[in-house]
Formats: structure tokens, sequence, C-alpha cells
């Protein structure tokens, strides 16, 4: 029987993790908790036989658990979308010992809705990205914070001064007269506007070191509409186009593909997918505003939809669909030529 391949399901948690194991006819072997702690849950599977394959649904600590998991065995370690696997449950109940149990039995009949697992300095440049966009949020609130209390207050600036957060907007905003409990606030608010900025110049140069040599990064900053940041976001989200088959998969991944509202003969779009990454959603629309502006190509495409009568956002969505499942070619070409 040790000989037998068996099946794991691994609720996972930061200090400990609930481990089920079945054997190849799904009947239950244990299903018991255990301590957060690698050697110990290899031990315990290892007691029951060979194993066949792990699954462990993605949450915060489950990716780590898993890569460490997988290398120190060998085993096929998969990651399990977490969405997903709640939906097959078919059971409003909720508890460890049911989580474990559904994850071995979709393990062992192959059927895990499985999350890509990144290499560890993929994570580590995500972390960063995603730092850095922390940082642009705590700023943009911070702005929007400074210009509600300039408007509740019925402040307008002089008309030397055109446009906000200039250098002469900014000399004037800190002179310009309030209570002294106003004053306070927006001191407050422009201390907290300096941080954030200097965070995000502190984050973009340390991306900038850890990419150094990164071949993906450099081919992207030579395509026309990709800057730095976009190119930084792309290769810690998309991270390779190998990933997908076909260019429309990784436009659907980034979530920028039309959502199907069809019905009998009614055939109609939804606006996009929800689904994928917010951040990279966000970077790729921005990079189609910048390429109706300066691209010929993607202008004359943008024109044609407006004179069919398209509505802006839908135009820029259909620019950055099209763009992406173009740019999935030229990833691809660049992967295979330096494989």
């Amino acid at each position: 029987m040790k000989n037998l391949p068996v099946y794991s399901g691994l609720d996972y948690h930061q200090g400990s993790i609930q481990v089920c194991v079945l054997d190849a006819d799904g009947r239950s072997l244990t299903n018991r908790r255990c301590r957060s702690d690698l050697h110990e849950v290899v031990e315990l599977l290892r007691q029951w036989g060979e194993v066949g394959s792990v699954a462990i649904e993605s949450c915060c600590g489950a990716t780590e658990f898993a890569d460490q998991l997988r290398h120190t065995t060998g085993w096929k370690v998969q990651l399990a979308h977490p969405g997903y696997v709640n939906r097959m449950k078919q059971n409003p109940d909720k508890s460890d010992h049911s989580d474990a149990r559904l994850l071995a039995d979709l393990s062992r009949v192959g059927y895990i809705p499985q999350v890509w697992l990144p290499p560890r300095p993929i994570r580590e440049l995500r972390t960063l990205v995603r730092r850095r966009q922390v940082a642009v949020d705590r700023r943009k609130a911070t702005k929007l914070r400074i210009l509600s209390l300039l408007r509740a207050r019925r402040i307008k600036r002089p008309e030397d001064v055109r446009r906000p957060w200039t250098k002469s907007w900014m000399i004037w905003i800190r002179h310009v007269e309030l209570t002294e409990n106003d004053r306070w606030i927006l001191d407050d608010d422009l201390t907290e506007l300096e941080h954030a900025t200097r965070q995000i110049e502190r984050t973009e140069a340390r991306l900038r070191t850890v990419t150094i040599g990164d071949e993906m990064v450099e081919h992207l900053l030579t395509i026309a509409g990709i800057g730095e940041v976009t190119a930084w976001t792309i290769r810690a989200e998309v991270v390779t186009v190998r990933r997908f088959r076909k260019s429309k998969q990784l436009a659907r991944f980034c979530g920028i593909s039309p959502r199907n509202a069809s019905s009998g003969d009614r055939v109609a779009d939804s606006g996009l997918i929800r689904a994928g990454n917010p951040q990279l959603k966000t970077i790729l629309i921005q990079a189609a505003h910048r390429l109706i502006q300066h691209t010929r190509r993607w202008s004359s495409f943008a024109a044609r939809l407006a004179a069919a009568g398209k509505p802006k956002s839908v135009i820029v969505a259909a620019v950055a669909n099209r763009w992406v499942r173009w740019l999935f070619h030229r990833m691809k070409e660049f992967e295979m030529a330096n494989a």
C-alpha cells in the first residue's frame, strides 16, 4: 500500500496547516491539523505513501510554502485559485477540514483550477511594483484632500498660477491665508505628499536596479508606447507569454477583453470582463491613451471606431485589447529568439 500514490490538500494558515490525504479511490487516510512547518508536513505526507500531487489554496504565505515544498521534495505542488475552489464547494458551510478534503479530492481527479506559481525573483519584482502603486495611490488621495479643502474654503488660485502642483502653485499654497486648524491640516497633507513622492522615487530607483540586465524589460522599452512603469508592470504580472497559447488568452488575463452578454439571438458585449490584476489593466488602458495620441496606426484605428459612433471608453478599451494581442506576438518572437 505504501507504493500506491496518495493525494493531499493543504488548507494553509500562518500558524497551522490542515492536511488531508486521500488514496487513489478517494478514501480519506487522514485529515488533521499540524504546525505550519515544512518538515512536519513532509513527514506527515510521506508516512502514507508515495505522494502523487499536493494542492494548496493560494493565499498570503501559501505561495512561499508551496515553492519551498516543491523544491524540497520534487513533488507536484499546485496552487489552487481560491475563487474557483469556493464556487466548487456546493456547500454553504466552511471549515478547514472540508476545505482540505476538497483540495485533496480535486488534486486526485486532476481538476485543480491552478494559479501559476512564479519564480522567487518575479514574486519580489511584483512586490516592488505593487509597493510603488500603493505610494502612487496615497499621493493621489492626498492631492484630492488638499484640493477638497481649498474648494470647501472657496479659495481660488491667483491668475498668474496656471496649474496645480507646479512650483509656483506649491509656493502659493504654502503661504495662502487659512485659519489655524486649516493650516495645520494643509501642512500635514503637504508633508504626507512629500513623503509619498519620495517613496515613489526610491521604489522606482530600486526597480531600475533590480531590472538591470533583464532582457525582456530592455526589449519592452524599445516598443512605442511603453515606458519604465509599463515595462516593469508587464514583466512582473505577465512574466512570459509562453504561459498563454493565444493572444486572446493574454488579453483576457489582462482583463481587457469584452464581457459577453448574449442570450438567444441577442449578441452583445457588456463592458470589460471583471478579471485580471487591476493595476495591470490600468497601466494598459493608460498605454492605449498614449498610443491613440502619438501613434499613427492606433490613432487611425481609434478614428475608424469614432466614425462608427463608438464612445471614447469603448475605443480606448478596443485599442488596449488589440495592442496587447499585437504585443503577444512581439514578445513571443523575442522569447523564441533568445531561448
